[in-house]
C-alpha cells in the first residue's frame, strides 16, 4: 500500500514503463518534468509541439533530447489533437498538458469525434494529498472541474476515488461523504444525497470500499470527534477518500492544505480513456512529478 507520494516512484521504477504524451510541450516546465520522470525510470516520454522550440529548450536546460520521441506540430490546438490521436492509436498511456490554454486542452479530450471520452462518461478531477498532520494519504474530489455535482456525478466521483485508492494499493478504502453535519435531512441536498449514496454502497451498487455519510469534516478525519459524538462507522475518523458536495468546499480544502499545512500532492483528470495530467506553470516540480507518477499508477490498473 502506498502511504507516501514518493513511494509511487519505487513501484514504477520496477515495472514496464507507461508512455506519457505531452501536448504542446513547448515550455521548460513541461519538458523538465517529463525529463526528470524519464530519468527516474517512471515513464517514457513523447513531446508533441514545435520541434525547434523543444530542441532549443533542451539545449538551454542541458537535457538529452534523445530521451524523448518528438512529434512536430506548431499549432497548439493541432498539437493537442495530435497528442490525443496518439493515445487513441495506442501509442501512449497518459496525457499531459503543456503550454496550452486549459480550455483548448479540455476540448481536445472532450471532442465527440476524436477525443478520449466514452459516451455518458463523467470527467472529473482526483487529488491525492500528503498532509504532514494526517496519518495517511487523502484522496479527494472534485476540487477543479465539476462546480455542483448532481447525484449521478457524485456516484461517478466516488467510483473514481475508489479506483484511485485501489491503484495505490488500498484494498478497501474508507470513503467519507462530506456535508456540514452528520444529520440526514432533505432540506440540505448534500446531506440527503450522501445518505442515498451510503445506502447504494450498502446494497452493492457501489463496491470495493466502505462508504459513509453525511459526515462533517471533523468526523471524516478526527477519531476524537467521532468518539465524543458517539458515531459508529467504518469510515469516520479514518477516511482515505473524501467526496466534496461542491467545488467551493473542495477547492478551499485543497488550497488550505497546500498553503497553510504544507501538503504535497498529485492530481489527475479522470473519466477519459486514459489519465490526463492538468498541470500549471505555478505547480512545483514535486507536484508535477507526483501527478505524473499518480497517472502512471492509475494507468497500471487500466491496462
Amino acid at each position: 500500500m502506498i502511504t507516501k507520494l514518493e513511494h509511487m516512484f519505487d513501484v514504477l521504477r520496477n515495472e514496464k514503463k507507461k508512455v506519457l504524451v505531452a501536448a504542446c510541450a513547448n515550455d521548460s516546465h513541461t519538458i523538465g518534468a517529463v525529463h526528470q520522470s524519464t530519468e527516474l525510470g517512471l515513464i517514457e516520454g513523447v513531446l508533441v509541439g514545435d520541434e525547434k522550440k523543444i530542441q532549443s529548450i533542451c539545449r538551454q536546460e542541458k537535457i538529452d533530447i534523445s530521451k524523448f520521441r518528438i512529434v512536430h506540430e506548431e499549432d497548439d490546438v493541432k498539437a493537442v489533437a495530435r497528442a490525443v490521436s496518439l493515445i487513441n492509436d495506442g501509442e501512449g498511456d497518459l496525457l499531459m498538458k503543456g503550454l496550452v490554454n486549459t480550455d483548448k486542452y479540455m476540448r481536445g479530450i472532450l471532442n465527440k469525434e476524436n477525443g478520449l471520452m466514452e459516451k455518458k462518461a463523467v470527467l472529473s478531477h482526483v487529488t491525492v494529498l500528503e498532509n504532514p498532520n494526517y496519518h495517511k494519504l487523502m484522496i479527494v474530489g472534485d476540487v477543479a472541474i465539476i462546480p455542483l455535482p448532481d447525484l449521478e456525478q457524485k456516484v461517478a466521483i466516488v467510483n473514481y476515488l475508489i479506483k484511485t485508492a485501489h491503484a495505490l494499493g488500498i484494498e478497501k478504502p474508507k470513503v467519507a461523504l462530506l456535508a456540514a453535519s452528520e444529520t440526514v435531512t432533505p432540506k440540505i441536498p448534500a446531506n440527503a444525497e450522501a445518505a442515498i449514496i451510503t445506502k447504494m454502497a450498502e446494497r452493492g451498487q457501489i463496491s470495493g470500499a466502505f462508504v459513509d455519510g453525511p459526515l462533517a469534516m471533523d468526523l471524516c478525519i478526527d477519531p476524537e470527534s467521532v468518539e465524543l459524538k458517539g458515531i459508529e462507522s467504518h469510515v469516520a475518523g479514518d477516511a482515505d477518500c473524501i467526496l466534496f458536495p461542491n467545488i467551493e468546499s473542495g477547492n478551499v480544502f485543497y488550497k488550505t492544505n497546500t498553503k497553510l499545512a504544507n501538503a504535497n500532492l498529485g492530481a489527475v483528470v479522470v473519466g477519459a480513456r486514459v489519465p490526463a495530467i492538468l498541470s500549471s506553470r505555478g505547480d512545483s516540480i514535486e507536484v508535477k512529478m507526483a501527478s505524473i507518477a499518480l497517472a502512471a499508477m492509475m494507468a497500471r490498473g487500466m491496462a
